[in-house]
């Protein structure tokens, strides 16, 4: 029997607890000091919309505190841009919305404009890949860097550490295959948000293996310490079979002695896992379909013992007098 895990808290239940992809309600974050000089209707708008199309809302205030300073400046852009959310004419003939439901949708009125944002944010990423959406409502990576540093001010308690790259929410509920995979899966997802730390195993923050080995060792399974040992203790899943709880690799570069980057298989049809990036980062979810460099190969390491594990090149040729195997060494983006 499948197990499910549940939406915004990483719960195991055995059935329900369904959240839609996105951020609920209840994964939203709450208002900090620092939403005192966002207007009220405008507040309550950044929140419903948020909550409509699965955006953090502190993102939406971000952006309509830089664009119009929520509404108080509404003057036409050199450029064209109008409206407190600042949209072109033509992308808002392809985003804008009757979000009062007046029957008209109106650049100027942000009952309109505000949910039109969250819907082209969702349209270009958002939350899952949440820098990329920002970057494409304004080409500029300072910009993006603003527009995070706003929201963050603008959230109450730990959320406001975790509404960057990683979104809020995740992808819903997940159909583990085993209750040690989605012992992993509730782990490592209790770790997203926490920063990337070099050579770090929790619990105030990871690297990439140090996620992988102590979302491991939660579910009762000793897998080995850094991304290369951990590729070669195995089992190998063929690609296409992998399931939520497998582990997957990349960045295998010549004269090293295996992967230097690995992740938590989440959401298989949305081609999603559970990552410690690099530095600069927090553990987030993450596509690894489209990881530069592609997939390199996923292993099931609870299935070990059913299945005899790959050689390592420690004990391939060199063990009976071949080739001298490379040094081991991890890069894990650092």
């Amino acid at each position: 029997m499948a197990t499910l895990i549940g939406g915004a808290t990483g719960a195991l239940t055995s059935a329900g607890n369904r959240v839609d992809g996105g951020c609920p309600a209840s994964a939203q974050p709450g208002a900090g000091g620092g939403a005192q000089d966002i207007p009220a209707a405008y507040l309550r708008l950044y929140q419903a919309a948020g909550n409509a199309y699965g955006v953090p809302w502190t993102i939406l205030a971000a952006i309509g505190h830089i664009e119009s300073h929520h509404g108080r400046d509404q003057s036409t852009s050199s450029a064209g841009a109008r409206g407190p959310m600042q949209f072109m004419p033509a992308t808002w003939a392809a985003y804008g919305v009757d979000g009062d439901t007046d029957g008209r949708r109106d650049i100027t009125n942000p009952a309109d404009a505000i949910p039109a944002a969250a819907r082209y944010l969702r349209a270009n990423g958002a939350p899952v890949r949440l820098r990329e959406a920002i970057f494409a409502y304004n080409h500029s990576r300072s910009y993006v860097d603003d527009v995070i540093a706003q929201a963050r001010g603008y959230a109450a308690g730990k959320i406001a550490e975790t509404t960057g790259d990683e979104g809020c929410d995740l992808a819903g509920p997940v159909s583990a295959p085993t209750v040690i995979a989605a012992r992993v899966i509730a782990y490592a997802r209790a770790q997203v948000g926490k920063p990337y730390i070099y050579g770090g195993t929790g619990p105030t923050g990871y690297d990439c293996s140090g996620l992988t080995m102590m979302a491991y060792r939660s579910a009762g399974i000793a897998i080995p310490r850094l991304s290369d040992a951990q590729y070669w203790f195995g089992p190998r899943v063929p690609t296409g079979q992998e399931a939520p709880g497998d582990l997957v690799f990349f960045d295998y570069r010549p004269g090293h002695s295996g992967p230097g980057h690995v992740g938590i298989i989440y959401d298989v049809p949305r081609g999603l896992m559970l990552v410690a990036p690099h530095t600069g980062t927090n553990v987030r979810v993450q596509s690894y379909r489209n990881y530069p460099g592609g997939v390199v190969g996923f292993t099931r390491p609870y299935a070990r013992h059913l299945v005899r594990p790959a050689l390592r090149p420690d004990e391939g040729p060199a063990a009976q007098g071949g080739p001298t195997p490379p040094p081991r060494r991890e890069v894990c983006n650092a």
